[in-house]
């Protein structure tokens, strides 16, 4: 028997979808594989709980060097029972998927959800979105720009690319507004809630005294996911971006009608190879419209500059503006949180991103997060608008989405699909 990995399993099984002929690939693999095989092709081809992101394929005991799961979790989900077997404690557990990426053996998997998706791209019947992290700039090549990668997209089947960072500018003006209304004194502070679910995971789990000071704002993938189906009510919507963690917020209760599935940068690139797809040769279908505020998500420090700069816009009045203190990578964002509950409130505006750099540090990340933020820096400085309220598409968008004034996004009823509660 062949050791397949799980990585192959999911690129063989594309290729089978895209050639009409997934039943005798999964056939095939199961002759080809060992007794693992069959559990790879379940979850590499969209089975298990729905609800379910990380699953253990088979009892570990493999004694790595540095137990590299369970110190990848910071958050203590991962224990070891008494045969040193691996077991996940989901009351803990973020969805973060650090765990997924350090384990040696493929014992932990992430679900994936593309497969069920190639008949409906393939037929072209239903139009299929593709809405893409702010941290997709040089993912797929550093030459490959963002129209190039919308076509190829688009020959995957996809009716079209948006990038979040679009929705990103949107929320920036509700976190301002949100700002303002809410930090009125020293010692006031928010909590933004947009980016990060694993940041939030961690407020509504751990730190839960702290929850009164989230913002109620969606995240850009659900703005997005939502917009796009507000304006194309037959849409299916795919997000693609570097977290694994997002697979698992596209499936909370109060959200779940934004995004249909969930897809990783490295997800995406071993589709492209699957079906011999090279973004850099394609003719490019350029469409910019967001600002340097909306793009600049993607790192540490990203979304405290957005608000920040749109806030001076917005509101120059205001006598008390952002002081930001920013936390990336668990362990900082533990710390902070814990200080915060402690009282010691040393900001007004309070950044989390799980992932170290922010999300250009994702578990699914093609490059180095560092060359990532450079990318990221230098794609914002390329926008024409440095906040959304210089932004005349974003203005443009918004009107067209039922908002009339910039305030209107700070109304309870009105900006209901922007809004979600964290109480």
């Amino acid at each position: 028997m062949t050791k397949l990995t799980y990585d192959q399993i999911f690129k063989d099984l594309v290729k089978s979808a895209y050639d009409g002929k997934l039943d005798e690939g999964i056939a095939k693999l199961k002759k080809q594989g060992d007794g693992d095989v069959e559990k790879y092709i379940q979850y590499a081809v969209g089975g298990g709980d729905p609800d379910r992101v990380v699953y253990k394929v088979r009892d570990c005991s493999c004694g790595c060097e540095d137990e590299g799961c369970q110190v990848s979790c910071l958050m203590g989900a991962i224990e070891r029972d008494e045969q040193g077997h691996v077991v996940i404690r989901g009351s803990h557990c973020t969805d973060c998927g650090q765990c997924v990426e350090v384990c040696q053996h493929d014992c932990l998997v992430d679900r994936k959800e593309f497969i069920p998706l190639v008949e409906i791209l393939k037929n072209r019947k239903v139009p299929v979105y593709a809405i893409i992290a702010p941290a997709f700039i040089g993912q797929f090549g550093e030459e490959v720009s963002p129209g190039q990668l919308r076509a190829a997209l688009k020959r995957l089947g996809f009716y079209g690319m948006v990038e979040v960072a679009l929705f990103a500018d949107i929320l920036t003006f509700r976190e301002a507004l949100e700002f303002d209304a809410h930090v009125q004194k020293s010692g006031d502070f928010v909590l933004t809630s947009m980016c990060c679910p694993m940041w939030v995971s961690m407020v509504k789990k751990v730190y839960t005294r702290l929850s009164s000071h989230i913002t109620p704002s969606v995240s850009p993938m659900v703005a997005c996911g939502r917009s796009v189906k507000k304006l194309h009510p037959d849409a299916k919507v795919v997000f693609i971006g570097p977290c694994i963690a997002k697979k698992a917020e596209a499936k909370e209760p109060d959200v779940r009608d934004a995004v249909d599935v969930v897809i990783t940068f490295k997800e995406l690139q071993q589709i492209f190879e699957a079906v011999g797809i090279d973004p850099a040769a394609m003719v490019a279908d350029e469409k910019e419209h967001s600002s340097t505020g909306g793009r600049i998500y993607a790192r540490t420090g990203g979304v405290s500059k957005a608000v920040a700069d749109t806030l001076k816009r917005i509101r120059p009045d205001k006598q008390i503006q952002i002081k930001a203190v920013q936390a990336h990578g668990v362990k900082e964002c533990k710390q902070l949180l814990q200080d915060a509950l402690d009282g010691k409130i040393i900001a007004n505006f309070y950044e989390g991103m799980g992932c170290v750099g922010g999300c250009v540090g994702g578990p699914h990340v093609l490059i180095d997060p560092a060359r990532g933020t450079e990318l990221v820096n230098r794609y914002g400085e390329q926008a024409n608008s440095l906040t959304p309220a210089d932004n005349k598409y974003v203005l443009a968008l918004l009107k067209k989405l039922g908002f009339e004034e910039i305030d209107d996004l700070f109304d309870e009823e009105k900006a209901r699909m922007f809004s979600r509660s964290f109480l």
